[in-house]
């Protein structure tokens, strides 16, 4: 890197991010340089300065990153670690206990060291949060936790970092950040560690600022970047949902706690796909086509922006507070992510259908498909969906096969379904009086101001729905989270006026879910989920189900279907012949063995959807439907 170093000057650190918890030895002070000039390569170039004091000292690459619930900091594509000092390179070793601390050797008479080092971007369709893959030809998307090393003494929030970024030629970029200066070198106000962290920067040849939300108040952005201009074009309707996704969550929570708002949007299919939650922003990547294929708008980005904007009031506002360390190398407690991620989920999902990314019947379809996953997973006969949180550090990236046994990280689908319950019951209590959006604002509103952390515990969330309806909070959450609970819990669909049935025709948002993900999603039926590719593989299959019985096993290819070779579809159409009494007949090969199962099986096909229940108030609707805007009347 050939750009001299960002001067630093010490500043009082501003009011924001409060940490919670972890060492506090005052402030420090390092800048970060970062070149991206290499990104199309998958290679980021970093240089930091950094106080440091003569003898052996302590460095610490980020290991537990807020968001990702797991010890996730992507050390192992970390290369080309280099320490000088006053021009002179430095010995230096890792702690052979942990791989994230470095030790390196400081001269007398030393008072900073220079680090450089490089971060390897994996490789498309490399899974992972900043783990995985992060560049491409055309679009980059920095999270700067990749790129630092940090003196093992100083607390986030009181670090003073001055960080500046280089980018390769024409390439724009977006960022909560505030950028000072242009040209070929991009320099940012120096803010804290932990507010940098928390500020990704997407950068790319082809990218595009689009303004939404209601005129006045903070100001929101959709920051667009994709592998190519064509895929980058918004419709209007498009647009106005977005407008509509901003005001309806200010009418929920009534306040917010930042200064303004960017989605980070990547299109793109050489990048991980995920979201990643941050105070004011996100970091949404979805695959290339989502604006032009329907079904990948629906299944992978209609809720995917409301879920990830939620997280800042339900996530990063209020945490919970083994979540809330304010260190990136305390382990963080995951026991509340059904809180974090659960609410969360539902409310991006009423978030949704209130802005118009859902229709009611995708809204619908929605809470169906939850209600139907969490049947299947009967890994609920022996692990409690408290256990899930806990367990959440081992459980993100499990394998396919044997997961409605295993049953992964089930706090989000069967939020869906619990907090859903829990409005529906507020409702009934107070005669509609009050809902959980009243919760939402006494919880997660407060006053607007810039970001901050507002830890809590399971009592604190008792006590405060317990204000909104005198109810039994704990009681309902040790029945439905902490007990073993071998059904799932359909209180609020039938509380809100609908029931849970199955029939041959396949709901639009269940549709939509399989040909974005290319699966064959037979689980209520036959009890196989499968891949819709040439090569047919059996990704998991259900205990209980006629496929569990006929031994057929999770992991394996599935070779013929009634004597004929494999295909998505022929697997489809030889289920659904089972109502008239065809046959299911399959060949797996497993391994290097082939074994013929014969499944008894006569329903034919089975999707999951919500039907009205005409003896109880509709509910649901009301839940979905867009709040007024009380300013407009």
């Amino acid at each position: 890197m050939r750009s001299s170093a960002i001067a630093l000057v010490l500043l009082s650190w501003p009011c924001g991010l409060l940490a919670q918890g972890g060492p506090s030895p005052g402030p420090s002070e390092m800048s970060l340089q970062v070149d991206l000039r290499e990104a199309p390569r998958r290679i980021f170039h970093s240089r930091m300065r950094i106080a440091a004091r003569p003898g052996q000292f302590a460095l610490r690459y980020p290991k537990w990153i807020p968001g990702e619930h797991g010890p996730n900091g992507p050390i192992g594509d970390v290369a080309g670690l280099v320490f000088t000092a006053s021009g002179k390179r430095l010995s230096w070793h890792r702690d052979s206990d942990d791989m994230f601390r470095i030790l390196v050797d400081v001269p007398q008479g030393a008072n900073e060291i220079e680090a450089q080092l490089d971060f390897i971007s994996p490789p498309p369709e490399t899974r992972g949060f900043s783990g995985g893959a992060s560049a491409s030809a055309h679009v980059a998307v920095l999270s700067w936790n990749q790129v630092l090393l940090q003196p093992e003494e100083a607390a986030p929030a009181r670090m003073r970092v001055s960080a500046s970024l280089r980018l390769p030629a024409r390439w724009k970029f977006g960022t909560p950040l505030r950028s000072q200066g242009g040209g070929d070198l991009i320099s940012f106000a120096p803010v804290s560690l932990e507010e940098l962290v928390d500020s990704p920067v997407l950068a790319g040849e082809f990218l595009h600022e689009i303004p939404i939300g209601p005129p006045g108040g903070a100001p929101h952005f959709v920051e667009l970047a994709g592998e190519s201009e064509d895929l980058l074009h918004v419709e209007p309707q498009l647009k106005s949902q977005w407008d509509a996704l901003v005001a309806q969550a200010q009418l929920l929570f009534g306040a917010h706690h930042y200064r303004s708002y960017r989605f980070l949007l990547t299109l793109s299919d050489d990048l991980a796909h995920f979201g990643l939650e941050h105070h004011e922003s996100s970091d949404d990547r979805v695959p290339e086509r989502v604006l032009l294929d329907p079904d990948l708008r629906l299944s992978r980005l209609a809720g995917l922006l409301p879920h990830e904007f939620t997280h800042s009031w339900n996530g990063k506002y209020r945490r919970p507070q083994g979540l809330a360390t304010g260190d990136y190398q305390k382990p963080m407690r995951g026991d509340l992510l059904w809180v974090y991620e659960g609410l969360t989920n539902y409310l991006g999902n009423v978030l949704a259908a209130r802005s118009g990314l859902f229709t009611p019947d995708q809204s619908r379809g929605a809470f169906a498909f939850s209600a139907d996953m969490m049947w299947a997973h009967r890994g609920r006969l022996w692990r409690p969906l408290a256990d899930t949180a806990v367990a959440a550090q081992v459980l993100y990236g499990a394998r396919d096969d044997w997961d409605a046994w295993r049953r992964d990280v089930d706090f989000y689908l069967e939020g869906d379904l619990l907090w859903l319950e829990a409005d529906t019951m507020i409702r009934e209590a107070t005669k509609g009086e009050r809902s959980l959006d009243d919760f939402c604002k006494r919880f997660h509103g407060g006053q607007s101001g810039m970001p901050a952390v507002e830890p809590y515990t399971l009592d604190d969330l008792v006590a405060a729905l317990s204000q909104v309806a005198p109810l039994d909070w704990a009681g309902f959450f040790r029945k439905r989270v902490f007990d073993v609970a071998p059904d799932p819990p359909l209180g609020g669909i039938e509380r809100g006026g609908w029931k849970l049935v199955y029939g041959p025709e396949e709901p639009e948002f269940h549709k939509s879910f399989e040909k974005a993900r290319k699966l064959v999603d037979l689980k209520a039926s036959a009890g196989i989920v499968a891949t819709d590719e040439e090569r047919v593989l059996i990704l998991d299959v259900v205990p209980g189900s006629p496929a569990d019985k006929a031994g057929v096993p999770p992991g394996t290819r599935l070779a013929a279907v009634n004597g004929r070779k494999a295909t998505g579809d022929r697997l489809r159409t030889a289920v659904a012949e089972t109502a008239r009494g065809g046959k299911l007949e399959l060949l797996v090969e497993n391994a290097e063995t082939y074994s013929t199962h014969v499944l008894e099986y006569k329903g034919g096909l089975r999707y999951p959807r919500l039907e009205r229940d005409g003896s109880k108030p509709d509910m649901l609707t009301r839940i979905l439907s867009p709040r007024p805007d009380p300013s407009r009347r």
